[in-house]
Formats: C-alpha cells, structure tokens, sequence
C-alpha cells in the first residue's frame, strides 16, 4: 500500500518477462519498465543511474547495497524491484541537503569512518537505520534489557552493523562515527 495516498497499487505487467512499476527514490518518482528478475540494486544503478550503492558480493552478505524502503534498511541486492511499486527508497544520493552534508555522512568524515570508501555508502545507509531502530525501541540480539530504553552501547552498534563489511577494517572509525551523531540527537 502507498502511504502517501493510500490507494493500493498493482504493477502492470508488460508482457510475460517485464512490468511496469513506480517507485519512490530520495522523493522523485520513477516509473520503469523492467525485466521482472531486475534487482532494486540493477535498478538504482543500471536505469536510474544512481550508483551510490554498490555491487559488493550479489549475495546480501556485505551490505555495500544497503538502501532504505518505506524506513526499513534492507539488502537491495536482495529484492527484485517490481516487489517494491509505490515504495519510497532512500539511497546515499538523497540524505546530503544541497551542499550540507547528512550528520551521518559528516560524521564519517570527521572520524575517518572510511578507507577505500567502496562500503561506505552502506555504511551509513545501515548506521542511520541502526541509530532509528534504537529511536524506536527494537530490541536486537545482544539487547540486555528488553523493558527498558535500549542503550547505545559498542555491543548493540556492533551487533546491529554486522551485516555491513569493510575489508579495510575502518570498524572502531565508523562506531565513533554512530556514536557521534547518537550523542547529538540525544
């Protein structure tokens, strides 16, 4: 269903082998015509040309992909795009405002949270997600108090940006990065 107007959407299929779908990208809509087994990823990159988010391992495992639909943080390497007609989708392209750059992506900056910067984009992609899941009050797996707000702990970080990788090893650089912005929203 799309939030935005509430009328619920159907793709329209072309033909047996591509549909016609709308999506939502850093509030621009799109309207594509696809082969029905293109990714959300093939999509943002090859057609929209919105390359921010990469190409890491095509098997969900690294999280370079990392993109946002409907606020939720998913693997977008992962999902065909037609699923996601009418859905809003965040990429690194759309969180810098004109020249000033996301708290997040500032951060990274100032604590070098970056080498070759080929994850980085996912980096923060998956670290704004994890610093809303904690807004929210989702529990992850090495939550110690479930009754109780959930503390921006190294452990909670941790487990929450597993899924992301960075072969360089710039990890304790983009945790202080996380930290930073969790101490300038609190």
């Amino acid at each position: 269903m799309n939030s935005s107007n509430n009328v619920e959407r159907q793709p329209k299929t072309v033909n047996a082998d591509s549909t016609t779908f709308s999506l939502i990208v850093n509030g621009e809509q799109h309207t594509l015509t696809l082969d029905n087994r293109t990714t959300l990823l093939d999509a943002l990159r090859e057609h929209l040309h919105l390359t921010g988010s990469k190409k890491g391992c095509d098997l969900g495992q690294c999280g370079a992909c990392t993109v946002s639909v409907n606020g939720v943080r998913i693997n977008s390497c992962l999902s065909l795009a037609v699923m996601h007609d009418g859905d809003e989708i965040s990429t690194i392209e759309g969180l810098a405002e004109a020249e000033q750059l996301d708290p997040m992506q500032q951060a990274f900056v100032d604590h070098d949270g970056f080498q070759c910067g080929y994850c980085t984009p996912g980096q923060i992609c998956s670290a704004k997600a994890v610093l809303d899941e904690i807004k929210a009050g989702l529990p992850s797996h090495v939550t110690q108090d479930l009754n109780a707000p959930i503390d921006i702990s190294d452990a909670e970080i941790r487990e929450r940006m597993s899924g992301n990788l960075c072969r360089c090893g710039a990890y304790a650089n983009i945790l202080k990065a996380i930290h930073q912005v969790a101490e300038a929203r609190s």
